[in-house]
């Protein structure tokens, strides 16, 4: 068979044979083989043709998934794995993609922490433990965390603190305990989230006084004498208030 033309078509090239049959290959597999006008193609670089397509199929997917954003080494292998190549295009691949600078484990890590840092509420902890499960060498993590200043985490820690305790349902030391263990699981350490916590007073912006009125005036139309004060003080329980706390209010008023 030989080659009667060859015209690009989208981002591959359509070879057309003098037999009336097609190829559909890559610039990369054309400039390989030299595949000119009346160029004969036998069955041997047919077959050779086909299997080189297969490679630079997976080529361009992978580095089309690449492209949307950096990957690690771990995520790109199982990538190729789903679409079932031979061990050795999967090698080949693999080197290929290193020599290009496209599968890079140390800047996959400096991306993934500042996009973290900066678009994210995770904390350093939550940062590593996922890094790690990307197969990132620890040291290589510890030593990109030891980067980031800690007086920022500390003033995304404290405006996280704000946020979760404004307008919030409870006061206290259940809403202090309620904060700590959400910002614990967002990777922040627990006693930079209590140290910060403590400083912005947030039980000052909550009037005890208030809400023993408010109560008060709910349930006294029901209730007197013991029955009324044990309703108060377990409703004031039940929003965070210390039973100290309960206890002044109830005997002052």
């Amino acid at each position: 068979m030989k080659i009667e033309k060859i015209k690009k078509s989208g981002k591959k090239y359509k070879i057309l044979l003098s037999d009336g049959s097609e190829i559909k290959t890559y610039d990369d597999v054309i400039l390989k083989y030299n595949l000119l006008y009346n160029k004969t193609i036998d069955n041997d670089l047919l077959n050779k043709i086909n299997s080189d397509n297969n490679y630079y199929e997976i080529y361009y997917k992978t580095i089309n998934y690449i492209t949307k954003r950096l990957r690690s080494e771990k995520e790109i292998n199982e990538y190729i794995d789903k679409n079932k190549v031979t061990n050795k295009d999967k090698e080949q691949l693999i080197k290929k993609l290193k020599e290009l600078n496209l599968i890079n484990d140390l800047n996959f890590t400096k991306a993934y922490i500042a996009d973290k840092i900066n678009l994210s509420n995770e904390g350093i902890d939550k940062i590593k433990n996922n890094l790690l499960k990307h197969d990132i060498a620890s040291e290589v993590i510890d030593n990109e965390l030891a980067k980031i200043d800690n007086d920022l985490i500390k003033e995304k820690l404290k405006k996280l603190i704000i946020k979760k305790t404004k307008n919030a349902k409870y006061t206290g030391y259940k809403l202090k305990y309620k904060v700590i263990n959400e910002l614990i699981n967002l990777g922040y350490d627990k006693t930079d989230i209590s140290e910060i916590y403590d400083s912005l007073n947030l039980d000052n912006n909550y009037d005890l006084k208030q809400e023993y009125d408010k109560l008060y005036k709910k349930l006294s139309i029901k209730y007197q004498g013991q029955e009324l004060k044990r309703k108060i003080r377990n409703k004031l329980y039940n929003k965070g208030f210390s039973i100290e706390e309960i206890n002044s209010i109830i005997e002052d008023y």
